[in-house]
């Protein structure tokens, strides 16, 4: 997991590391000093979802640095 990007402004969990942008919002910022994950499956039936922003599911960082 240490490998794994995360997007600064979305928080989103990037499965690709082999691209250098956010693969859901575009954002070129992109860090290694991330904390913790949530899986979201059915973010619009989710408080913790609603709590971050999050709209789509997938992996989102709980800490980002």
């Amino acid at each position: 997991m240490a490998d794994r990007l995360v997007c600064r402004e979305c928080h989103r969990v990037q499965e690709s590391v082999e691209t250098d942008s956010c693969q859901s919002c575009g954002s070129t910022s992109l860090t290694e000093d991330w904390a913790g994950y949530v899986v979201i499956t059915h973010p619009e039936e989710s408080e913790i979802a609603a709590e971050m922003g999050v709209t789509e599911p997938g992996q989102y960082a709980l800490k980002v640095r």
